[in-house]
């Protein structure tokens, strides 16, 4: 009986080279991806210097897995893979048209996100009662869609979306990332927000945490990379069908049938400066046949602008002929919004 030989992991050029076609067949497990001599190396030492220079001597530990996480109570955090190499970066950013954390800041952002988790559950803070006074409970159930208000001062502001107002355990992270920031001036930006009293608690429980020792720790590294089985074309392709409307290309098709790749005519606008120009119109009709907040309409509208921008897309007949039809389509989307959250499990 013959014996499976084991798979031989790519090295770094072997990724680099590697065309988009032969790539995706890749196992993720056979990447070869660590976080040593990366850029995310570089960034999560610039995080425990953060930590450092605030008096935490808890320095959560990171890994490669599927996506932004920090497992529940589990004080650990996980960072997308696909940011480990350049050229996953490049792969990802043509399969989903975005790079969560691709850039400098934003990882940073993310980073000290996840440790506002990591650190909530190291110390179980979530346990305490004045904790759950400001925060509300821990034990509050996910769901698949929050209602946001976008101007409330109750909240920070980190992350897009009005994540703090996903779950107590969110605004928790939200306002850890905000008072660990270097440059975030919370102390000034927030004077006489409600949110004031949620940073100046996190301010006071970090000082007394500054020479106790994390009550959880773990070696546990749940849904890592180094054990994902799933190919990259599998990886997408569920992730796309996770997402759903949250994808950045799902508006797509539907943009090319209402818009064409090619100019019309002289005297017709790109589809992006249409857009722009019957924003508002576009926003009260179908506000009013919706009910849907007109902050929401426009957030969507935003969206298409940017992907007709994207997609150099074009009018080819009268305005008056195409908004008909645009504002039937954002009707159609607003009908049936979601608001996704969460994370996407590979396993």
């Amino acid at each position: 009986m013959k014996s499976k030989r084991k798979k031989t992991k790519l090295t770094s050029e072997q990724l680099q080279n590697m065309a988009d076609k032969e790539l995706l067949k890749q196992r993720i497990r056979d990447l070869g991806l660590t976080i040593e001599g990366t850029v995310l190396e570089e960034r999560i030492k610039r995080l425990y210097e953060e930590l450092t220079d605030r008096g935490i001597p808890f320095q959560p530990p990171c890994y490669l897995t599927y996506d932004w996480l920090c497992p529940d109570k589990e004080p650990i955090v996980g960072i997308p893979f696909y940011l480990a190499h350049p050229r996953l970066v490049q792969l990802e950013r043509k399969m989903m048209l975005e790079v969560e954390g691709g850039t400098d800041s934003w990882c940073m952002k993310l980073l000290r996100h996840e440790t506002g988790h990591a650190i909530n559950y190291a110390y179980r803070l979530y346990r305490r009662t004045r904790w759950r006074e400001l925060f509300g409970p821990f034990s509050a159930k996910y769901s698949e869609d929050y209602y946001a208000h976008p101007y409330s001062k109750r909240y920070v502001i980190h992350l897009e979306d009005n994540y703090a107002q996903a779950h107590p355990d969110e605004d928790f992270a939200e306002t850890f990332a905000v008072w660990l920031a270097p440059t975030s001036n919370w102390q000034k930006k927030y004077q006489g927000w409600p949110a004031m009293k949620k940073l100046q608690y996190v301010d006071h429980i970090m000082q007394e945490i500054t020479d106790k020792k994390p009550l959880v720790t773990t070696n546990d590294t749940p849904w890592a990379a180094s054990r994902m089985y799933s190919t990259l074309l599998a990886y997408y392709e569920r992730r796309r069908l996770y997402m759903g409307d949250e994808f950045p290309g799902y508006y797509v098709p539907s943009l090319m049938k209402i818009f064409y790749t090619t100019p019309g005519s002289d005297d017709l606008p790109t589809a992006a400066r249409f857009l722009r120009k019957e924003r508002r119109h576009i926003v009260n009709i179908v506000s009013t046949w919706t009910g849907q907040r007109k902050f929401d309409i426009d957030k969507l509208i935003r969206k298409l602008i940017a992907r007709c921008d994207d997609l150099n897309l074009y009018l080819h007949k009268p305005e008056t002929d195409v908004l008909p039809e645009v504002t039937a389509f954002v009707t159609a989307v607003m009908n049936n919004v979601h608001i996704f959250e969460g994370g996407f499990n590979d396993q």
